[in-house]
């Protein structure tokens, strides 16, 4: 059954001046990613990416040379934030986007569009592969929640729960099946258990 594996990309650099980039932590979580997917015998006919840095610097310190497919960038959040404009970050992010969930205004994204965005950039994906075949997909967790809501409820309701969680290296399962995509694990991330690693940001 072919089968796409979504990963977050590792921990970028919250709070510098320059986000998009990995934070020393990002590139030891990258690191042992790529030894976690080799010792599972992960051999990929396909590796996509977003065109973020974070997502080509987490494949690449993983050991893999991804496509670029835009479908997997993560929202906008600095122009969400900027629309939202309150003083603390973790309530203001949770604001920000609550209110861009809702359908508020001024996104040059809107989030329906970009759930859609994100549920065809997955089966784009899965349409390339054979029988058998295994793609690996470096993104955000914005995507990844898109996707798992879409598959597992039919809509995108199950997303402000799902976003907040997602851990930076973890790994989504997707199968495609005769009649669709199915979930088969959200959000594992066994490889950080009993490390300094695990991190949300």
């Amino acid at each position: 059954m072919p089968t796409v594996y979504l990963i977050r990309h590792a921990q970028a650099s919250f709070g510098k001046s320059d986000y998009d980039r990995l934070s020393p932590m990002g590139e030891r979580q990258a690191a042992l990613l790529g030894k976690t997917l080799v010792a599972r015998g992960v051999s990929p006919a396909v590796v996509v990416s977003g065109s973020m840095r974070r997502h080509a610097q987490t494949a690449a310190l993983a050991g893999f040379a991804p496509e670029i497919d835009r479908g997997f960038d993560e929202f906008d959040h600095e122009e969400i934030i900027v629309a939202h404009k309150p003083a603390y970050f973790q309530e203001m992010f949770t604001a920000a986007t609550e209110r861009w969930v809702r359908g508020g205004d001024g996104y040059t994204e809107s989030f329906a569009d970009f759930c859609e965005r994100s549920e065809a950039a997955i089966r784009r994906t899965a349409e390339r592969l054979g029988k058998g075949e295994t793609a690996v997909v470096f993104t955000s967790g914005g995507p990844i929640a898109a996707v798992v809501s879409r598959l597992l409820s039919g809509g995108d309701d199950l997303w402000p729960s799902l976003n907040p969680v997602t851990i930076n290296t973890a790994i989504t399962k997707v199968v495609s099946g005769r009649s669709d995509l199915t979930v088969v694990s959200y959000n594992e991330h066994a490889h950080l258990d009993g490390t300094e690693l695990l991190s949300y940001r």
